[in-house]
């Protein structure tokens, strides 16, 4: 078979490239500019490993993972020859963005969770210790933020005597927040009947906490549903790998020839489909 021996020497000098460009962010030359212009020490010399590493970091924080897709396309197009792989990781480019925002969506609202639950703990000790419940509620939400981005909201209602329950039960809308319905409840029921809130709020805790338990014990049984979700959608790459190792040319099999681009087209509908079902059910699961 003959193999063009450029297209490895593109390859090669691209990475060499990519890695010149990430491991000379320290001292670049606009950094080199800074130090010289502040006064610094010496701006020569090959950076340490610490600087790579903070380097490194800084660019996970900037990169976003979607745009890993058109990177390994390009990787994948140098390599088979083809434009399709290209035109493919650009495509997976939204796909990618909407699971990480979905992804990042979720922790927050558990992240809010947890602030609400905290809420209620700190609310109930503040009201122990004699104070008002506005007064309360106002240090509590200080010391646990979870009222989230409707904080000002409810506290603007409790300094002015406002309907606070209406206010939490508008908080509550937040992704994670729906305990807040439960605050407000028992907000309610003290101030029209004059109910401990304290206990109230005690027996709330203890609701949520246990909601919470349950959905991490129901996280971790599915985690196997998961992680073999990932490792069927990993199997093609890994028979790439096993193709490419036992000296045949897959990616030019597939990218080249009829059959070939037939099979990566049934394969591909296949696969996304199945993945898809796998996570559909563990949704499902988790929403049961």
């Amino acid at each position: 078979m003959d193999v063009r021996p450029e297209v490895p020497m593109g390859a090669a000098v691209a990475c060499l490239g990519a890695a010149a460009w990430l491991l000379g962010g320290p001292y670049s030359g606009a950094r080199r500019a800074q130090l010289l212009l502040a006064g610094g020490g010496v701006v020569g010399g090959p950076p340490t490993w610490q600087d790579m590493v903070l380097g490194l970091r800084r660019l996970r924080r900037r990169w976003r993972p979607e745009w890993w897709a058109p990177v390994v396309g390009l990787v994948l197009a140098v390599l088979g020859a083809s434009v399709l792989p290209v035109l493919a990781g650009a495509a997976a480019v939204p796909l990618v963005r909407r699971v990480r925002r979905a992804t990042q969506a979720r922790r927050a609202g558990e992240r809010r969770g947890d602030g609400v639950l905290a809420l209620c703990a700190a609310l109930a000790g503040e009201v122990r210790a004699g104070r008002q419940p506005g007064e309360a509620l106002q240090r509590a939400a200080r010391d646990s933020g979870g009222l989230g981005e409707a904080q000002a909201a409810v506290l603007a209602a409790a300094r002015f005597g406002e309907d606070v329950p209406r206010a939490l039960a508008a908080a509550a809308r937040q992704p994670g927040a729906g305990g807040l319905l439960g605050l407000a409840a028992c907000w309610r029921v003290a101030v029209d009947q004059g109910a401990g809130l304290a206990d109230g709020l005690d027996r709330l805790e203890g609701a949520l906490r246990a909601e919470r338990d349950q959905r991490a014990d129901l996280r971790a049984q599915l985690a196997g549903a998961r992680a073999t979700a990932a490792m069927l959608a990993g199997l093609p790459v890994l028979g790439l790998l096993l193709g490419a190792a036992l000296g045949a040319d897959p990616l030019h099999v597939l990218l080249h020839t009829g059959a070939g681009l037939g099979c990566l087209l049934v394969g591909g509908a296949l696969e996304g489909v199945g993945v898809w079902w796998a996570l559909r059910i563990v949704r499902m699961a988790e929403g049961a």
